[in-house]
């Protein structure tokens, strides 16, 4: 299943929903798709209720919602049937169950996630960002940071390049998000607490943070500013994406294929990581973890940077293509 939040124009202003994305490509809501099914159970106004508790249309919310709110998405899907893929379905309750891609917007999957974490777990990307001098301790561990989850943007949302900067370069990763709260979560338990997968552009300004790193501490404005963490642009569940198979990983900068790696060559397994991110520490609903830069997948390995005008566009076989221009500042 890939969950999807998107942003629909109303008389009032833009709405968020949060749906799945049909076989045609369509996008099904999910919240507004159970009250139509509630509907011929109960009377509409408690089939609006029901539907706003069980499968609110918040991503976050919906996941929390555990079992009972999967059971209602599934019965939800199969009463539907063929409807689902119709753009033109009405809800009996009024408005749209469907809506074609070209109709909304897509966001983040979590526009604000709990919390962001990254790690840096590919071994080739530490060892040329650091001309082979990795340090003994990052073997000992999966490193990571915390990042800024207000700092979240989704697939075709601009990245700004402020005046002066001349290297915000962007970072091929995946990332998790988790389903079901837990810490000190062993390894063979990790799969049971992840929702899904989505591609991860953890945008950096290099010359910040490098100057961070100097300093001892960070990164902090070399990684956490505005609009600098891109997800998207969809969530995959793990019935329909294992991490532990390969899959593609490429980056195109105007067109230009600059970045090209696979999944498989991850030094740490996401079960590692999520275990050792858990030890003696609470992960909630909704956090999510990036997994790092695979080998080759930054402009820092390659000794160049998109430039204001490039469109930057990071796939993942099986996860999705996210797409953000780098659009100069006003006075850069």
């Amino acid at each position: 299943m890939r969950y999807a939040t998107f942003e629909v124009d109303t008389p009032v202003g833009p709405l968020r929903r949060v749906g799945v994305v049909t076989g045609g490509g369509h996008l099904l809501d999910l919240n507004q798709g159970y009250a139509h099914v509630l509907a011929d159970r109960v009377d509409r106004a408690r089939a609006r209720v029901l539907a706003d508790a069980v499968v609110p249309p918040d991503l976050i919310a919906l996941l929390a919602g555990g079992p009972v709110s999967e059971a209602a998405i599934a019965e939800t899907l199969e009463a539907l049937g063929p409807v689902a893929a119709d753009p033109a379905a009405q809800s009996l309750l009024g408005g749209r169950l469907v809506y074609s891609a070209d109709e909304v917007r897509l966001l983040s999957p979590l526009p604000r996630p709990a919390s962001l974490r990254d790690c840096s777990a590919f071994e080739q990307h530490v060892k040329t960002a650091t001309r082979d001098n990795v340090p003994p301790e990052w073997y000992e561990m999966p490193v990571y940071y915390k990042g800024n989850p207000e700092s979240v943007v989704g697939t075709g949302t601009d990245i700004v390049v402020p005046p002066g900067v001349d290297r915000l370069d962007y970072e091929l990763e995946y990332a998790v998000v988790i389903g079901r709260s837990g810490s000190d979560i062993a390894e063979e338990d990790a799969a049971g607490h992840i929702a899904g997968y989505t591609v991860f552009n953890d945008v950096s300004e290099r010359r910040a943070q490098f100057k961070e790193i100097r300093a001892g501490l960070g990164p902090t404005k070399g990684k956490d500013t505005d609009g600098t963490n891109v997800l998207g642009p969809y969530l995959v569940t793990p019935d329909e994406w294992d991490p532990d198979k390969p899959h593609a990983m490429i980056a195109r900068v105007a067109g230009e294929e600059w970045s090209r790696g696979s999944t498989d060559t991850i030094h740490y397994s996401v079960a590692q990581i999520v275990s050792h991110m858990s030890r003696r520490e609470t992960l909630h609903v909704g956090d999510v973890i990036g997994t790092g830069t695979v080998g080759g997948g930054c402009g820092l390995e390659l000794r160049r940077y998109p430039q204001p005008g490039d469109l930057v566009e990071l796939e993942v076989e099986g996860l999705g293509v996210l797409g953000n221009r780098w659009v100069a500042q006003d006075g850069a």
